[in-house]
């Protein structure tokens, strides 16, 4: 018996990486031309809509029933909206708002060291693992309760990638 559990090459590698790639950009945001700013969102969108194609395509492989075209419709729309929300907008605002607080509190500092222009990037970057699971979560749950419970869609599991047995 085989009881190996499917890897999720969007979910449980480090390719999920890519989607945070904004929230890097965000953090640096003071310190790079703003070209850079947009490609980490152009990396971070691009896996989100890696992983929308990925849904719909398993869905697409594996559903023999009458409703394959809706629960593909279903998949790819849960995807997209959790991941667009989760991955790029949610971190990307907050980080951004993080960054922008940094730098309001070093406007009005009288103390030089606190100036320096890579401080606010280097909060920004350690405020990211604090963010990540708390968003997840929140958008799982915001999820459930408006679009989910609207089209009756349900993933097997939370897309934040929580294991369930």
């Amino acid at each position: 018996m085989n009881n190996r559990k499917e890897v999720d090459l969007y979910r449980d590698t480090y390719v999920r990486y890519l989607g945070y790639a904004n929230e890097v950009g965000e953090a640096f945001r003071s310190l790079v031309p703003k070209s850079i700013v947009w490609f980490s969102y152009a990396l971070s969108s691009g896996y989100v809509l890696a992983d929308t194609v990925h849904k719909g395509a398993k869905v697409y492989q594996t559903d023999t029933t009458s409703q394959k075209t809706k629960n593909v419709l279903l998949s790819t729309s849960d995807t997209l909206i959790w991941q667009a929300f989760a991955s790029v907008i949610i971190p990307g605002f907050t980080i951004n708002r993080i960054c922008a607080a940094v730098q309001f509190a070093q406007r009005k500092s009288t103390r030089a060291a606190w100036k320096k222009p890579w401080i606010p990037t280097l909060i920004g970057l350690a405020s990211i693992p604090f963010i990540i699971h708390p968003i997840d979560h929140a958008v799982e749950g915001a999820m459930d309760v408006t679009y989910r419970k609207r089209t009756g869609y349900h993933p097997k599991g939370p897309l934040y990638g929580v294991k369930h047995d």
